[in-house]
């Protein structure tokens, strides 16, 4: 399925989107549990989201961010350049990313949690 965003003609990645929805890792499932319903602030986040060509891990439309929880694929030379691209695309589009680890959601989801309203409020 084809549709239309920002003037350009994007492939629908709906089906690639539930697949991600069911196979989340372990940092995704707890950080979903943190977001979902509403619970930060009243926000709704949506997990394996689409924004323009790209799928997002979390996003919220009403304040156009996302998040993106990273693994160990990211630190090497390619998901880093991968990354800033990515980013850097979602940000022509409006939207703002915060990146996090696996580590940082398991090892303190407060503090992940707190980053992410701080970045929306001071946006």
């Amino acid at each position: 399925m084809e549709n239309f965003k920002g003037g350009r003609m994007i492939s629908s990645l709906a089906p690639r989107c539930r697949e991600l929805r069911r196979r989340m890792t372990p940092a995704e499932v707890a950080l979903w549990e943190l977001l979902r319903g509403r619970r930060l602030e009243g926000l709704k986040f949506r997990r394996q989201h689409q924004v323009g060509s790209c799928i997002v891990d979390f996003y919220c439309a009403e304040a156009q961010f996302g998040v993106e929880v990273d693994g160990a694929q990211h630190r090497w030379p390619r998901g880093i350049e991968n990354d800033a691209a990515r980013t850097a695309y979602l940000e022509a589009l409006g939207a703002t990313i915060l990146r996090c680890t696996n580590a940082e959601v398991i090892g303190s989801p407060a503090t992940v949690v707190a980053r992410i309203l701080n970045a929306i409020t001071t946006r």
